[in-house]
């Protein structure tokens, strides 16, 4: 059975039906009865198969929720996570700025997808749920629960429903995160649900005991889940929020936070819920402060990936204790969705210590957004893709610039500044991050106000660089999608040399804990897109070493997967394990050495996989003996 032709027609099938109903048909009754031919043969019992009258019919139908969907208790503070952390390991994901969806599936097939609504009951968006690609219309297997997430937009749909609902003179949509509750609740043109995303992040009614598990098997099912973090310590908490505030600024769709959820499912049965919220779940979220403030003017900067990034010049404005003067506008597809230009006046926030964001407009003038026809750094061709605008010239000093100061500012290179880097390039000191190994101290002296001293100086703090930690180096090679956190995962797992590293393939990297496809294919593409520069940092004197691990330990090269309860913090175990030179694992496979669990249910799915594979399974008392405690 074709699973991609199948959603293919899916789609075509529902919209096809949609358009009909709309008194819009494209497609001949003879054409539309051959695409349900071929869905029967594929797949008879598919649910699309099965959908009948007007689309609009059940668009305003309350249904029930069979298990309240509740809201979460809210920290702001990273000490409150810490003392959640004393109950149990904890796994986090983004928060994400849209609309909650409660998904019911009957025998593997979608049945019913309903909003939030007040909890209790929400509205039937079955119709419209069918056009989100990244919601399954059949599962791999036929499953009977209830799929819980979020219905959100992301910044390049933004702008392709902005353009339709203009052509169609349709109200403008004022804000990305308005327009998701704004589609799922109109009686119309239920076909722009089409450009909607989904994340899933729950599921009721499956056989799992843990958090981990839940999304494994949302994963397995073809939904696309979050990324994910699990964590036993302050300092992983602590770095999970940088990630965060990073993701913020930098990302393709809003999140105002993070959800923190205890793993042990029998914590959540033991804790249970108010009947406001569950007590096993916890939301932090960055306070966030808006104001209004006047666009002076609109410059553009180009980034190390040479993507032109618009900012607003606004009035100086006080915003969380300190003075705003500028304000990122994150990309050409949000100038010219909200149609930005000097003189208007916008909505922005600062959350904590995350950089000023544009939210939107709340005044406009009259004229159009201008944009840029030449690179404002090289005066070099741009080209526009999708929502970005691009520097197309490869030797760019503005993009090189960036990428170097990445480079200095992940390496750790003290003393040298932007400015005097940018002086560095116009003298023709330094083109790519490989030259800055190539300075010698006479070259430094020809730098404006540079000694002997300071020469010397900054000549021995590159020189300390040149052998670098191999999670520093993958951060500060820019590669997409990697963090320093996301850096040390991949490395933990076994891929401490830059040889695995180069050799990772997608389905080993989404393997790992966390990284969800779509981000191990963009993190797969860009280490393959950066082996010239790293053949030329190696020929240029850099080296690699892997990070510091323990050696020599009773438990060196052991992976451990651990289930079930212990008497202890698991925490306090995996710090243990790998003391003691252990390696942790998430899951149960040929690989693993030992199932660390004082638990011997042969209904537990990762006992079952020791049994299966041949992994020793140990107590809790036996793996203290095992290392002499």
């Amino acid at each position: 059975m074709s699973a991609k032709r199948i959603r293919e027609l899916e789609n075509e099938i529902t919209r096809h039906k949609a358009l009909y109903y709309q008194g819009r048909a494209e497609i001949s009754d003879e054409t539309y009865d051959k695409l349900e031919d071929q869905l029967k043969k594929l797949d008879p019992d598919n649910p699309v198969l099965f959908l009948v009258g007007s689309p609009t019919d059940n668009s305003t139908e309350k249904v029930v929720h069979q298990k309240k969907m509740l809201s979460l208790e809210k920290t702001y503070e990273t000490k409150d996570l810490v003392n959640f952390l004393e109950q149990g390991s904890l796994v986090s994901v983004f928060k994400i700025d849209g609309s909650s969806c409660s998904l019911i599936y009957e025998e593997g097939h979608l049945v019913m997808a309903k909003t939030r609504g007040d909890g209790s009951q929400g509205e039937n968006i079955t119709m419209k749920a069918a056009y989100i690609n990244d919601i399954p219309k059949t599962l791999k297997e036929p499953l009977s629960i209830e799929v819980r997430g979020e219905i959100f937009c992301r910044e390049s749909a933004f702008h392709a429903i902005a353009e339709e609902m203009t052509a169609q003179k349709l109200e403008k949509p004022t804000s990305q995160r308005n327009i998701v509750a704004g589609l799922l609740g109109r009686k119309e043109h239920i076909t722009f649900s089409r450009h909607l995303s989904f994340q899933a992040f729950d599921v009721i009614g499956a056989k799992v005991k843990t958090e981990e598990d839940k999304l494994k098997l949302l994963e397995a099912q073809c939904f696309t889940v979050p990324d994910w973090e699990k964590h036993t310590s302050e300092k992983s908490i602590e770095k999970r929020v940088e990630e965060a505030k990073t993701f913020m600024t930098e990302g393709d769709y809003l999140i105002d936070g993070l959800v923190f959820v205890l793993d042990d499912l029998r914590l959540h049965e033991e804790l249970g819920e108010t009947s406001h919220h569950p007590r096993y779940k916890l939301a932090f979220k960055f306070q966030g402060v808006t104001k209004n403030a006047k666009i002076n003017e609109i410059t553009w900067q180009v980034s190390r990936n040479g993507i032109l990034t618009p900012v607003a010049e606004i009035e100086p404005t006080e915003l969380s204790g300190a003075t705003i003067n500028r304000v990122t506008l994150h990309n050409m597809g949000v100038v010219i969705g909200f149609s930005l230009k000097p003189g208007d006046e916008i909505e922005i926030v600062r959350s904590g210590e995350v950089i000023p964001k544009f939210l939107a407009v709340t005044q406009s003038v009259e004229g159009k957004p201008s944009l840029p026809k030449k690179c404002p750094s090289c005066k070099g061709e741009v080209k526009a893709e999708d929502i970005r605008l691009f520097c197309l010239n490869d030797e760019c000093p503005g993009k090189q610039l960036e990428k170097i100061l990445h480079w200095i500012r992940q390496a750790n290179i003290e003393d040298l500044s932007e400015k005097r880097l940018q002086e560095m390039i116009t003298m023709g000191l330094v083109v790519d991050i490989p030259d800055l190994y190539k300075l010698t101290v006479e070259k430094l002296l020809t730098l404006d106000k540079v000694k002997d001293k300071m020469a010397t100086k900054l000549f021995e703090n590159i020189q300390k660089t040149q052998k670098l930690d191999l999670v520093v180096f993958l951060a500060a090679l820019g590669v997409d999608g990697i963090s320093t956190t996301k850096a040390e995962k991949i490395v933990a797992h076994g891929h401490n040399t830059l040889e695995k590293i180069m050799a990772l393939d997608v389905a080993t990297l989404s393997s790992i804990d966390g990284f969800a496809e779509k981000s191990a294919t963009d993190i797969v593409g860009s280490i393959q897109s950066k082996k010239k520069l790293i053949k030329a940092l190696e020929k240029a004197g850099v080296t690699i070493f892997a990070p510091e691990v323990v050696s020599g330990g009773v438990l060196e090269g052991k992976k451990f997967c651990i289930t079930g309860t212990l008497s202890v913090p698991r925490g306090d175990i995996e710090k243990l394990i790998k003391k003691n030179g252990g390696i942790m694992v998430s899951s149960v496979s040929k690989n693993t050495d030992y199932l660390l669990t004082n638990d011997t249910d042969p209904a537990s799915s990762k006992y079952k996989k020791a049994m299966e594979v041949g992994t020793q399974v140990i107590t809790e008392e036996k793996f203290l003996k095992l290392i002499g405690a």
